[in-house]
């Protein structure tokens, strides 16, 4: 792992790169966003939404009050920009998202966009660096309210947007997202046309903040992660294991064909397998967080004919989500022919694994050693938009900031420290990567 900090002459951030006011600044938005998208229970901040908008128009006003340049790109992506010494040199850029899962938390993206909003303005304050600096607020990172895909701003910004992502259905309106994108403002043309809205050369690199999803900095007591890479996934958002109804008393075991218990099956097996990998010293993680049968056909003296579940699989190696993947086919093959059953898996849903960029993981240190923070360096268990931009060969990286009871609840603990912490690690490495001469590729 490089860990040497850029060899250009840099000016090196002063202790306490951040000021009183900008922290006081970060509180203030943390309090706001939450009032203005709390929903009795957490927060909804909808994927192409009001809510989302309306949290961007305050970056958007605070961006302008402070003497930024401010446009929304289109995929109405809003961009905040501070301009450099040399502007035609690529630029350093610095972002996350602000939407969140129904019910959610408040941190969960948002602290990335306020660490981002905090970093351009501690630059500001501290003088005019070589390269633009960018902030970027992306629209629909979380797959919750369309059902699977994600990354919906990130991804039009180089071109990945198929005609499958466009069609895919809100949740509980059932409209297309093509159509929420169209009403808020977005041009779809060239975004159905699949170009790109930015060339990726155009970003010498990109940084980007977030809470950590997991448990692993509150186990190491560590305020601060410092992120090598991100694992990839395949979604199964809908397999369909069918068998055939029958009365529950009149059908002995040896001629049922019972898709609960064919779907049990598969999944301890698929457990099993799990296991053995994480022996082998395999990267992975499995999930199946959704289940369900058809409540007009349930009754307690019912063999259920046909049952749905979703299922995940995560790795930082691509060879293992293909060979994994292998697998899963295989074992339903067998359980198939076993209880009389078939399985349909849909397609998959597939985010490629993505690294982060040695030089910036090891300028994210050098940061981290000249505040005194301690900095724990780890991979991504959840995926990000920095995946995106990574898998699109801009230089990347992400530091982490503890957060204890997970993401994606209502519960989310990020205690103000700890992100304090976060934002000046990575405001420090900002204003050192605006003011290398040289190239990351």
């Amino acid at each position: 792992m490089a860990n040497d900090a850029p060899s250009s002459k840099a000016p090196t951030p002063p202790a306490g790169f951040l000021d009183a006011d900008q922290h006081q600044l970060a509180q203030g938005l943390f309090d706001r966003f939450r009032e203005m998208s709390f929903d009795g229970v957490g927060i909804s901040r909808e994927t192409y939404g009001p809510g989302e908008t309306a949290a961007m128009e305050v970056i958007e006003r605070i961006g302008a009050e402070h003497g930024f340049e401010t446009g929304w790109d289109a995929a109405r992506n809003l961009v905040l920009r501070l301009p450099g010494r040399e502007p035609d040199r690529p630029v350093v850029a610095t972002g996350s998202h602000l939407d969140s899962v129904p019910q959610g938390g408040n941190y969960d993206g948002a602290a990335g966009v306020v660490a981002s909003l905090l970093a351009l303005l501690a630059a500001k304050a501290h003088g005019t660096p070589l390269r633009t600096m960018e902030l970027h607020v992306l629209r629909g990172e979380e797959s919750a309210w369309y059902g699977g895909p994600c990354y919906f701003g990130s991804r039009a910004l180089f071109g990945q947007l198929t005609d499958a992502d466009l069609a895919t259905t809100h949740r509980f309106t059932g409209k297309p997202l093509a159509h929420y994108m169209a009403a808020c403002g977005a041009d779809m043309a060239p975004i159905e046309q699949g170009q790109g809205l930015v060339d990726p050369d155009r970003f010498h690199s990109w940084m980007e903040l977030h809470i950590e999803q997991g448990p692993v900095l509150i186990a190491r007591e560590r305020p601060v992660g410092l992120v090598t890479g991100i694992r990839g996934n395949v979604r199964h958002r809908r397999v369909v294991c069918r068998g055939e109804a029958a009365h529950s008393g009149a059908v002995p075991r040896w001629m049922r064909h019972d898709a609960v218990l064919a779907m049990a099956e598969l999944l301890m097996r698929i457990d099993e397998h799990w296991r053995v990998l994480l022996e082998w010293g395999e990267d992975l993680v499995v999930t199946s967080g959704i289940v369900e049968t058809n409540a007009a056909e349930h009754a307690v003296s019912r063999v259920p004919g046909e049952v749905t579940f979703a299922l995940e699989y995560r790795s930082q190696d691509p060879k293992t989500l293909t060979s994994f993947g292998a697998l899963v086919r295989s074992e339903c093959e067998t359980i198939a022919a076993k209880r009389g059953v078939t399985f349909d898996l849909g397609d998959g849903v597939y985010t490629a694994p993505a690294r982060m960029n040695e030089r910036l993981v090891g300028l994210l240190q050098s940061s981290a050693e000249e505040a005194g923070i301690a900095g724990e360096v780890m991979a991504s268990g959840a995926g990000h938009d920095s995946a995106v931009f990574a898998n699109a060969g801009v230089p990347s990286v992400m530091v982490f900031v503890r957060n204890e009871k997970g993401s994606h609840n209502p519960h989310e603990a990020m205690d103000y420290p700890d992100f304090a912490a976060g934002a000046e690690v990575m405001a420090r490495a900002l204003w050192q990567a605006a003011n290398m001469a040289e190239e990351l590729r």
